[in-house]
């Protein structure tokens, strides 16, 4: 979503022709992440307006668990970070696909189902 909020025609292309709007969903966490990234409460008031429209997975005592079982096995022989553990345990426990520009960052998760 960052990458479609900078003008990225290639992503624009792939959300609005390949996934289709009514089939995105965002995990909270992402969400936090584009709004902590705002430059100004302008920004924030437009990222909040423009995903408000879009299904937002919110954290549970699964995806909680799940996120612990990817820190304790790929956050050291992997660098995996907290926030991209909750993001791909949203993804693994809603069964969904997760449609990144950093696949460096999860593709190493076995579990994980990425976009390509």
């Amino acid at each position: 979503m960052i990458e479609f909020f900078k003008g990225n025609i290639s992503v624009k292309n792939i959300l609005e022709n390949d996934i289709l709007p009514q089939n995105i969903a965002l995990s909270s966490i992402s969400i936090m992440e584009l709004y902590f990234g705002a430059k100004n409460k302008k920004e924030l008031i437009l990222i909040k307006n423009f995903f408000s429209n879009f299904e937002i997975l919110k954290l549970n005592e699964e995806i909680t668990n799940i996120s612990l079982d990817l820190i304790e096995i790929y956050s050291k022989s992997h660098c995996l970070k907290i926030p991209d553990a909750l993001i791909a345990a949203t993804s693994i426990y809603h069964e969904t696909l997760l449609f990144t520009y950093n696949k460096k960052d999860f593709n190493f998760i076995k579990e994980l189902k990425l976009y390509f």
